[in-house]
């Protein structure tokens, strides 16, 4: 149970609240440590609480050192897209519902002065997008000086968007703060080990290993394409299949997501779609859309890969394969989540076959292959082709023959006995 962390009754109540019956092992992990006051450094598959992990030492912190004096606010957290901020915010709301922590949100896509409440007046914790929250630091409306903790969610992912040197300047305007945590659902990669280093005060490095009730199950598989018109029957018929209850479908370019929702629409699929450059409202009632159960398909770029939260998603199915690794790992995480089963399909052409294999290298896991029988690939399956340099390497340490090798050897000895008479 959650008081086993010494967490305050209003947060245990805000917990069961909440429905959380008992802490997953993220949150076994980060609780004890953070509540120390220690920075953490903490990675944990999507959907297995770790957004809790770090709103409760938040929240236990305010409450253990209660304001003095209205101010800005005391605890930042910081998120690379604005779906991810809003959930924070919602889940924050729930475990602090009932304390007086006051908790506010700044994204991007909204009127800047729809945010003039939280500048003006007291805000204890703060969730907010990197950019538009550096526009109010570099306008003199906010001041950093006053945050007691910073957390970085999703870290990795606001290094890949380019928000390097944004989330960098705001982690120097609030370097008076006592404590950092830094969360992710992966930390792979030279550039999150950079960053970490600089913004981490000697953290504790936390890394869970879910239970099998809260590591998602998740069936994974792929349909070869000879085409993109391939590819759309083969979307069509998934989409059409009796199993397929709500789904999320991935395209790259937002030119793609309006092609593929108006191609569904004429093969009488419902759906919502979502991309970067919409507005805020129309972004939100998109996904209202579908949680409500109005439309069962959501269309998507890679905006909606992290930080969505649409409860007992199925499906995703990704129209267009995504051009790095840990994307797939993100997309694929908004269904099977908190052990619920679901099904990831992706729908690959020849020309993704490169892209498929850093993914399978990636989770270590060679992807199904599926034929649907009516709209079986023309195509035999495409082989990417090895490097001439790669391939004299494999031979040069590998691949000598017993006679090659005994020949060399033989000219060594000649050449040290040659050394050795003169």
């Amino acid at each position: 149970m959650f008081n086993q962390f010494d967490l305050d009754d209003e947060l245990v109540g805000g917990c069961a609240k909440a429905g959380f019956k008992k802490p997953t092992s993220i949150q076994q992990l980060v609780l004890p440590e953070a509540m120390a006051g220690k920075d953490v450094l903490a990675s944990a598959p999507t959907g297995t609480g770790k957004t809790a992990a770090f709103i409760l030492p938040c929240a236990q912190h305010l409450l253990d050192y209660p304001r003095t004096q209205p101010g800005f606010p005391r605890v930042l957290i910081l998120a690379p897209t604005r779906e991810l901020a809003s959930q924070i915010f919602e889940q924050a709301q729930l475990l602090t519902q009932l304390t007086d922590i006051k908790i506010g949100l700044i994204t991007g896509g909204v009127n800047y002065g729809s945010h003039k409440e939280i500048l003006t007046q007291t805000t204890d914790m703060l969730i907010a997008t990197p950019g538009r929250l550096l526009d109010y630091i570099e306008n003199e409306q906010f001041d950093a000086r006053e945050i007691e903790i910073l957390v970085f969610d999703e870290a990795d992912r606001m290094l890949d968007m380019g928000f390097d040197d944004t989330i960098g300047r705001i982690a120097g305007e609030a370097r008076w703060r006592k404590q950092t945590m830094l969360f992710s659902a992966t930390l792979a990669g030279a550039g999150i080990i950079r960053f970490s280093k600089d913004v981490l005060n000697e953290p504790v490095f936390l890394e869970s290993d879910p239970s099998r009730k809260e590591k998602a199950k998740t069936h994974q598989w792929i349909h070869l394409a000879d085409d993109k018109a391939h590819k759309l029957k083969l979307l069509v018929n998934i989409l059409k299949q009796d199993d397929v209850k709500r789904a999320v479908v991935f395209a790259n370019k937002r030119e793609t997501v309006q092609m593929l929702a108006g191609v569904l629409q004429s093969e009488e699929l419902s759906n919502a779609w979502l991309e970067g450059e919409m507005p805020q409202d129309k972004r939100n009632s998109a996904v209202e859309r579908v949680k409500n159960g109005s439309v069962n398909i959501l269309v998507a770029t890679d905006v909606a890969a992290r930080g969505l939260d649409i409860d007992d998603i199925t499906h995703v199915i990704n129209f267009d394969m995504p051009r790095k690794a840990d994307v797939y790992v993100h997309r694929i995480g908004r269904t099977g989540r908190a052990g619920k089963k679901g099904t990831a399909v992706s729908l690959v052409e020849a020309h993704d076959m490169l892209s498929l294999g850093k993914i399978e290298r990636y989770i270590d896991e060679r992807l199904r292959r599926r034929v649907i029988e009516e709209l079986r690939p023309q195509h035999k399956e495409a082989r990417v082709p090895v490097k001439k340099n790669k391939t004299k390497a494999i031979k040069k340490n590998a691949g000598l023959s017993r006679k090659a090798k005994a020949a060399k050897k033989a000219k060594k000895a000649k050449k040290a006995k040659k050394k050795s008479n003169s």
